[in-house]
This record gives structure tokens, C-alpha cells and sequence, in this order.
């Protein structure tokens, strides 16, 4: 089916997102004079705010487009995980198989922003906090097992790793398991593939696909490369479509029923990006959604498209609504065949 101005009506349907919760904090400053201290710019503190990011970000993402999400993950005893879970909260996303575990500590990307009046924001500096250890193996078969008992409940399950320790062999199995038994599984890798065999989407971004298929990232705008990478990480995992995002060069899709050659499309919005964070968690939520919806693999990769195309307009880690993707599918790029000839 043709996806141009028309999205499915996400809200009959419900995901399961299993991955790291992330709190993004952003402080926002305007530029004031160099120091006298060191030659570093001084700004003045004009406010500051926390976000919801990785997993719950892509929990924000499908409640944006009317889904009902359920979240697993693991948050510390800290202000960073409370935050985290009221956000998740006042979104109406079930958080209650969120497990929070003393010595842990809830990952938080702090941002420095700096623009001067009614100019846009840029960021300037990122600190992150990060736990000194994955969370206990016990929690983690917790979740694993939670996930196998939600995962049969639910139209889609979303795995969202970023590194952090909460997606290891236990939720590597527990989403195949559920592969295997026809639900819709969708991976958002950052660490390992490990584990993983026959979901039903992979949704690396090329430094990502890089680190997977032993290839640098610089070397993956080659069109040949970047389709022989995707194959090989497609064949490993015994998935069915891997999508790649591809930033301002747009996204590439290889998998069953398609064209050996994959699919592409151009990134869709405008040129003038304001802040690329958070957009591969919107690709992710839309793709899997779509496809949840019973979409095509290669209409679910342009509202996916669409979708970022939105976000990296915002300042932060942001959403895109159903009448946002609405508007965004009238200008969205069509898919076409994977150049034949590779570029340099």
C-alpha cells in the first residue's frame, strides 16, 4: 500500500520496549565574555531541564503517535531514575515493570547548550553519568522473563540497547524466542548482535553497522560496501530486514522480499537541522509500529524516514506526533533502488 498522506491509526495497537533508560539533562546558558580563569567561554545560566531518554524516548515516541507502550529497563535509587519515571508517567506509559536497584545509577547525558538571544541553542559540551556496572544478572532474568510473558500480549516488542548492560544474552534470548514464535521483534542494536537470531528488523545506524560488520563507517557511503555489510549482519542474525540510518544521507533497507540491491531513500525535512539526538529512537518507534500496523517493510521505512525528518528539527531528545507525520508524508521522498554505482 502507498503510505503518501495517510498513517494507520497506531492506537489499537500496543508495544513492549525492553532496553536502557536514559535521563537527558540539558542546561541551557547564553555566552557572557571568556574567562580570566582559563580560555574557556563563560555563560550565564538561563534555565534548565530533564528529559526522558533511550528506551524511554522511544517509549515517548510510540505514545506521540496513540500507541499503549509498556516499558522494562532498570533505573537507579537516584533523582535522575525518579524523574525518569514520572515522565514515563505523565506520558500514560505503563512503567510498572521498571525495576529500580540500589548501587545502581540511572545514565544521564548532561548537555551544555549556549546560543545568544533568539538564536537557536547549540550544544557546547555533553557529561555523562554512567553506572559503574551493569545491573545485577538476577534483574535481569527478571526482565527477560517479564518480557517473555508481556512480549506474547503485545502487537510489537522493541529492543532498544544503548550499552549501558540492561540488553545482554538474557533479553537476546528471550526476543528470540519470541521471533520464533511470529511476533513482530525489532532490534535498535549499539553493543552486540549477539544472541539475536531471526527478528524480524535490525535498525543499526551506519557507525553501528560499521562496528557489526568490522567496517569503517567512513567506508560505508560506498554504496557496494554499505550493501555488502548489510547482507552480512542480515544473514548473522537471521533477521528479515535490517534498516540503516544514514543521517543526512537519509536510510537504506535490505531484507526478504526486496531487492537484492535494498532500497533507499533521501532524508526527508530540510537542511537546517537544529539537533540530531534522539532521531534513531524515532526511526525505530515508527518503523516497528508500522509495521505493527501491517505495513510493508519499505512503506513502514517512509514513515520512519518522515518521522526523523521531524525531530531533528527540535532542540532535544522530541516526538512526532500523528498529525506531525501527517504533514511531514505530504514532501516525504520516495524510496528507489540502491544506486548500482557507489559513491565515493
Amino acid at each position: 500500500m502507498s503510505v503518501r498522506n495517510s498513517v494507520p491509526d497506531f492506537s489499537r495497537l500496543s508495544v513492549l520496549v525492553v532496553g536502557d533508560l536514559i535521563a537527558d539533562h540539558y542546561l541551557r546558558g547564553e555566552p557572557r565574555r571568556l574567562s580570566r580563569e582559563a580560555p574557556v567561554m563563560v555563560l550565564r545560566h538561563v534555565g534548565e531541564s530533564l528529559g526522558a531518554g533511550g528506551a524511554a524516548n522511544v517509549a515517548r515516541n510510540l505514545r506521540a503517535l496513540g500507541a499503549q507502550v509498556q516499558v522494562l529497563g532498570v533505573i537507579g535509587r537516584d533523582a535522575s531514575g525518579r524523574e525518569v519515571k514520572r515522565l514515563l508517567d505523565e506520558d500514560a506509559v505503563d512503567a510498572t515493570g521498571i525495576a529500580t536497584v540500589a548501587g545502581y545509577t540511572t545514565p544521564t547525558k548532561m548537555r551544555i547548550l549556549a546560543a545568544e538571544a533568539r538564536r537557536s541553542l547549540q550544544q557546547v559540551l555533553r557529561i555523562d553519568r554512567e553506572p559503574s556496572e551493569p545491573a545485577p544478572q538476577d534483574v535481569r532474568e527478571q526482565l527477560a522473563e517479564k518480557m517473555r510473558r508481556i512480549g506474547h500480549e503485545v502487537d510489537a516488542v522493541l529492543v532498544s540497547d544503548y550499552e549501558y548492560g540492561v540488553v545482554g544474552h538474557e533479553v537476546a534470548a528471550a526476543a528470540s524466542d519470541l521471533a520464533r514464535a511470529g511476533k513482530i521483534v525489532v532490534l535498535d542494536p549499539r553493543r552486540s548482535l549477539d544472541g539475536f537470531h531471526g527478528l524480524t528488523a535490525i535498525t543499526p545506524n551506519v557507525e553501528e553497522l560499521g562496528r557489526f560488520s568490522h567496517t569503517l563507517a567512513s567506508d560505508l557511503d560506498n554504496l557496494a560496501i554499505l550493501r555488502r555489510a548489510a547482507h552480512e549482519i542480515r544473514e548473522r542474525a537471521r533477521a528479515r530486514h535490517v534498516l540503516v540510518t544514514r543521517g543526512n544521507l537519509g536510510m537504506a533497507l535490505f531484507g526478504i522480499d526486496l531487492p537484492e540491491e535494498g532500497l533507499a531513500v533521501d532524508a526527508s525535512g530540510t537542511d537546517e537541522i537544529t539537533d540530531v539526538s534522539g532521531a534513531g529512537d524515532t526511526a525505530a518507534a515508527v518503523f516497528t509500529l508500522s509495521l505493527a500496523a501491517g505495513l510493508a517493510a519499505e512503506d513502514a521505512m517512509v514513515l520512519a524516514n518522515a518521522a526523523s525528518g521531524v525531530v531533528v528539527m527540535e532542540s532535544g531528545a522530541a516526538v512526532c506526533s500523528a498529525s506531525d507525520l501527517r504533514a511531514a508524508l505530504e514532501s516525504a521522498p520516495r524510496p528507489a533502488l540502491l544506486a548500482s554505482r557507489s559513491q565515493a
